[in-house]
């Protein structure tokens, strides 16, 4: 059995801790056994090597997350690149054509799709496993995972059986219901309804063939060409509501969506990450604290405090879910993201009348990562070093930098760095148009820059 992990949303709904580019599962708030602050989308990974399942596990992403995916679980974890955001259908059809054209897998092999960030113990993922021998036993088309509920859940959908048991162990669906009101979820519970958890398997081949029949190619390149002519839809609406033969599997273990700031909260371990106080008479609040200056939260109860560069929270916990409702036209730039050599964090940003930019970030390095070698047509940057020792190559030559150093790189200049130590610098950029896309990059990796430079030392 393959296993399909789908990395995707803005994560608003946790902001302003989230952002386009840092979604809810990277967010490092829940703690490990050894009291390590970890994110969602490492503990999920974690789990998989527990129970034996991610040497068969690929993530499908966009392009903005797979940086924070290889800062986070290292750079050989294997990656589905969607070229542009088009809702999980997609997502999941240009990887079960990966799978098939790619990786060579049999139509007749089994193919699990899940979250990224489901809040499990590792039991549930034993459960995953058992989806294989449910498909292949049931002869459906999809089979699902549902959760037995705890309570009548408003915010979740509802997967409702035909039957309340079976000898086989799995179950017919009859039906499904979108986030009822809980009146109505008490009702669907006592017909045996299980809470849809988005965790479901198939054969290769019914993706493949249903591909096929909507005149889509199914070798991988071909698809990415034509990525965009898919129809924006969820796997949900395109597929599973169209499906008459599917079966679910109930698992009556602890599961819980981390979606929001009252349930993300439920499940720290502290009630306070970052530099701050929260006073001896505030009950069930919490602060999370990104920034380098004290937040003092005094006699509230209830709240949920978030400080981060992109913004500041200040919520009841009740009320926090509607936070995306109320961000979701923030139109800014991510002032802090994670990427595969280390992070940066935005200091200032303005635009002058004359249509100048001037950007100021702090960024950090890891040792041993380096920046690829690259080139702007718009932009002259100033880095001063602040911390640790590095290689900085520039037009061809390398030197080593350390604190107090300050480099200059002008318009259309080659450069690079490279780690020794942790290393950090203020980069300052000005010019015309401060964007990602004013980024040419000649080399990716330090080998590739120590071949094609010299060494000033020699």
């Amino acid at each position: 059995m393959k296993l399909v992990l789908l990395s995707g949303g803005s994560g608003k709904r946790l902001w302003p801790l989230s952002n386009d580019a840092r979604s809810k599962q990277f967010l490092k708030v829940l703690e490990t056994q050894n009291g390590e602050l970890q994110s969602m989308v490492q503990r999920v990974w974690e789990q998989l090597g527990n129970v034996g399942l991610a040497d068969s596990a690929v993530i499908a992403t966009s392009k903005s997350q797979v940086d924070m995916i290889q800062s986070q679980l290292g750079q050989d974890v294997p990656i589905i690149i969607e070229p542009m955001r088009r809702d999980t259908f997609p997502a999941i059809a240009l990887a079960s054509v990966y799978l098939y054209s790619v990786e060579g897998i049999r139509l007749d092999e089994v193919v699990a799709v899940l979250p990224v960030d489901p809040y499990v113990e590792d039991r549930f993922f034993h459960r995953v496993k058992d989806l294989e021998e449910t498909v292949l036993a049931s002869g459906a088309d999809l089979a699902l995972i549902g959760v037995e509920p705890t309570y009548p859940s408003a915010k979740y959908g509802y997967i409702v059986p035909a039957s309340k048991s079976s000898d086989s162990g799995y179950l017919r669906v009859s039906h499904f219901t979108e986030k009822p009101t809980e009146e109505k979820a008490a009702e669907l519970i006592k017909q045996g309804a299980l809470w849809n958890c988005g965790v479901f398997a198939f054969k290769l081949d019914y993706i493949i063939s249903l591909l096929q029949e909507k005149g889509f190619p199914i070798q991988y390149d071909e698809l990415l060409k034509q990525y965009d002519k898919l129809p924006k839809i969820s796997f949900d609406y395109e597929v599973v509501e169209k499906t008459e033969h599917i079966v679910v599997l109930p698992y009556d273990g602890y599961w819980k969506d981390l979606g929001t700031w009252n349930t993300l909260t439920e499940e720290m371990a502290t009630n306070q990450i970052g530099k701050g106080v929260i006073s001896a008479d505030c009950e069930n609040t919490h602060l999370i604290n990104e920034l380098d200056i004290p937040v003092t939260v005094l006699g509230i109860s209830n709240a949920v405090v978030a400080v981060s560069p992109d913004g500041i929270l200040v919520a009841d916990k009740a009320k926090s879910p509607k936070i995306k409702e109320l961000v979701n036209d923030f139109d800014q730039r991510p002032m802090y993201e994670e990427r595969r050599w280390g992070w940066y964090r935005v200091l200032d940003y303005t635009k002058f009348e004359d249509g100048r930019e001037v950007l100021t970030k702090r960024i950090g390095v890891t040792a041993g990562k380096n920046l690829s070698y690259q080139m702007h047509h718009h932009r002259s940057e100033v880095w001063t070093i602040i911390k640790g020792e590095g290689e900085f190559a520039l037009n061809g030559e390398i030197r080593r930098v350390k604190p107090g150093d300050v480099l200059e790189i002008p318009v259309g200049a080659k450069h690079g760095i490279k780690a020794i130590t942790d290393l950090e610098f203020i980069e300052v950029q000005t010019g015309t148009q401060l964007i990602e896309e004013d980024i040419v990059r000649i080399y990716m990796t330090w080998e590739e820059v120590e071949a094609n430079c010299f060494s000033a030392s020699k």
